[in-house]
């Protein structure tokens, strides 16, 4: 994944010119950069979605075959 860079000092120096007091602008920052952190560390990739797809095939198709025995049995009985 790319890493992306983020100058957070010219941040809270921006926030501070347009009139945020700076306690707050640091706080703004601090939050900003949790998120960020937090943001990305369980978010599912493609692999893992692939993963979970063929796994999802492999219970689906042998309860489809199981299904259809049983439909094909209750016509027979029929």
């Amino acid at each position: 994944m790319a890493s992306v860079t983020f100058d957070t000092h010219t941040f809270v120096k921006r926030l501070t010119r347009a009139g945020m007091p700076e306690e707050q602008a640091e706080t703004v920052m601090a939050a900003l950069r949790e998120s960020r952190e937090a943001g990305l560390s369980h978010l599912a990739t493609k692999a893992d979605l692939t993963a979970l797809e063929v796994r999802m095939i492999k219970w689906l198709v042998p309860l489809l075959l199981g299904q259809a025995a049983v439909i094909v049995a209750l016509v027979k009985l029929l």
